[in-house]
């Protein structure tokens, strides 16, 4: 994360987008050492396909996306089908091998588009703090006054109240925002964005603990010691900051 925050505020727009990759090809490696242990071939078709596939986010023509994902379809499909070990197992590895596709690299490269956008770096340090609010807040309430599990088959941990209670730091983080370094929210915006970007990235972090679950793995990875992988950093992310973009394109007027 931290050098993230660099990055938006140091790094060109080049740069900013080569470091989306990267972590886009650290999240798909560690996804691929879980949905497709010793898959060598097939990982490394899938790691190598997200460079494209955030490109083509990233040009803002629809034509060059569609052609990345058309190319990735047909290509894996090809593979899966003259690479057969267990027939049983061959739809559900494709399946997967698409997940990773479209869940990693289409969906973080959006952080690219949000910096493009008209006050896009405010925007990227809303959507940090947001996340990071959300899921401090929601660790204490949970760990305090926690008693109804939200979804234990997915997160045995998580609570009604600490999710109830994410919302609340989420909306607190957005009204601090707005009275530090983004005062063009709009008190509704504030409201709004709050509970959009709250509430997907809570999602998105239980998205990545069922994928975790289905697997068998406790963390994603051992990128960062004591914390886990570069997806559980970024799970949050991953589903919040498509939205981000959407609202800022699209229902943002600055105040």
């Amino acid at each position: 994360m931290p050098l993230l925050i660099l990055f938006i505020l140091k790094g060109t727009a080049v740069q900013f987008s080569f470091l989306i990759i990267v972590l886009s090809l650290l999240g798909l490696y560690e996804f691929c050492e879980m949905a497709l242990p010793g898959k060598k071939f097939e990982s490394a078709l899938v790691i190598i396909s997200g460079v494209p596939v955030c490109l083509a986010v990233w040009t803002n023509d629809f034509t060059w996306l569609l052609l990345a994902i058309t190319l990735a379809v047909l290509g894996f499909s090809l593979v899966s089908l003259f690479r057969i070990r267990d027939i049983r197992q061959s739809a559900g590895e494709v399946a997967l091998v698409f997940l990773g596709v479209l869940y990693i690299p289409l969906l973080l490269s959006h952080l690219g588009l949000v910096r493009g956008l008209p006050f896009g770096i405010e925007w990227i340090f809303l959507l940090l703090v947001i996340v990071m609010s959300g899921d401090t807040a929601a660790y204490y309430t949970g760990s305090t006054i926690g008693k109804r599990k939200l979804y234990p088959v997915v997160s045995p941990n998580k609570s009604v109240e600490g999710s109830l209670g994410g919302l609340a730091g989420s909306i607190l983080g957005a009204f601090i925002a707005r009275g530090t370094f983004f005062p063009e929210l709009s008190v509704f915006d504030c409201f709004a964005v709050a509970l959009l970007l709250g509430c997907l990235g809570q999602l998105g972090d239980l998205f990545e603990s069922m994928l975790k679950r289905s697997f068998g793995v406790k963390d994603s990875g051992k990128l960062i010691p004591g914390h886990g992988g570069i997806l559980d950093r970024l799970d949050s992310i991953l589903f919040a900051a498509p939205a981000a973009f959407f609202y800022a394109s699209f229902v943002f007027s600055p105040a």
